[in-house]
């Protein structure tokens, strides 16, 4: 039986990566959704530009794809504050499920992707490693709110649902608020074009915490793995490498690759100081010939300043994933050494 796959929020780190995956599989016909929409690949990708936020324009666009079985979500709106984030980010999940559970008789599977906002990861300091069976935090919280219409709209129905529970995820797609790789392999071009040592822009403790990340790939196997697999049905997954590092030992290797010295860490906001730096980047470019991708493309600054601000551990357990059959692992450091290979080869990177 042939698959349909419709990839709600194709055009992120986490959805490229998805839709590139899913269209890989023998099996598996793809349909992304994105407010920008893209270009199709005739007989495995189709695009579809849709505002999420609005249920009529959800409907409308939704409604001839009959043939849909699996529901991929990974949109996610950013807002100024946490409570903020709630009423669109809950509104958009459910305007799809809406609009898709009537027409697509076939349905079988809704995935969820979340994060480590679930235990609270971001508010401070919080239990580790994190169990998916961990109590949640006070409100507001939207991947709790998202998990909890889910499971309750599933009630009595012949689909199911599961949650993936990510690290930040590393990948290199562009144009994407949280993409720490990318905005490591910028501040490291920059540094070595300034013709200064890479420094650790973070809080001191941040340096030695013990931290995890997520490779988009891996994520991405996951994430089809939990929709397919019987045993994670209606189940939520801690999804990471598989590894540990801290950011003391592997920054000097990062630094390594693009030909850099380390200096002692610095505590500065990358948003701040790399605010005036966009001719620079197109200096960088003219110099190098490097592709034509504007500045604001390859910023994730407040991300990086978020994540280099944890001064305390991050990392949760995976062993539910490889007890329920999923037992695929990456190495953070090769992962990072992959995706800035992938942004020079693009020309994104000298």
């Amino acid at each position: 039986m042939e698959n349909v796959a419709l990839v709600v929020g194709a055009r992120g780190v986490i959805g490229t990566n998805l839709v590139e995956h899913l269209a890989s599989l023998p099996d598996w016909k793809v349909i992304g959704l994105s407010r920008r929409g893209g270009t199709d690949v005739p007989g495995r990708v189709r695009h579809v530009a849709v505002d999420l936020l609005d249920p009529d324009d959800t409907r409308t666009r939704l409604s001839g794809l009959t043939d849909v079985t699996h529901v991929f979500y990974v949109a996610y709106q950013d807002r100024p504050s946490w409570a903020e984030l709630v009423a669109p980010n809950l509104a958009m999940l459910v305007n799809v499920v809406d609009a898709i559970e009537p027409v697509a008789r076939g349905l079988r599977h809704v995935s969820l992707m979340q994060g480590y906002k679930v235990y609270g990861a971001h508010l401070g300091p919080f239990k580790t490693p994190a169990r998916e069976d961990d109590p949640p935090h006070l409100p507001p919280e939207f991947n709790v709110d998202q998990q909890r219409f889910l499971a309750e709209r599933q009630q009595g129905k012949a689909w199911t649902w599961s949650a993936l529970r990510p690290s930040v995820v590393g990948g290199s797609a562009l144009g994407n608020p949280m993409n720490l790789a990318v905005a490591i392999a910028v501040y490291a071009s920059m540094s070595k074009e300034l013709g200064v040592p890479l420094r650790f822009p973070g809080k001191p403790g941040a340096y030695d915490a013990l931290l995890e990340l997520t490779d988009a790939g891996l994520l991405a196997k996951a994430t089809v793995w939990a929709a397919t697999t019987p045993a994670a049905a209606n189940e939520a997954f801690n999804i990471t490498n598989g590894d540990l590092f801290r950011w003391s030992e592997l920054w000097p290797k990062l630094a390594a690759w693009f030909g850099l010295e380390v200096a002692l860490p610095l505590k500065m906001s990358l948003q701040d100081v790399m605010a005036d730096k966009e001719q620079v980047w197109k200096q960088m470019q003219a110099t190098h010939g490097l592709a034509a991708t504007s500045y604001a493309e390859v910023s994730s600054w407040p991300f990086a300043d978020f994540v280099f601000g944890w001064d305390y551990d991050f990392f949760a357990d995976s062993s539910k994933s490889r007890r329920a059959g999923f037992h695929e692992y990456v190495g953070t450091e090769q992962m990072f050494y992959r995706i800035f290979e992938d942004l020079r080869r693009r020309r994104i990177i000298p």
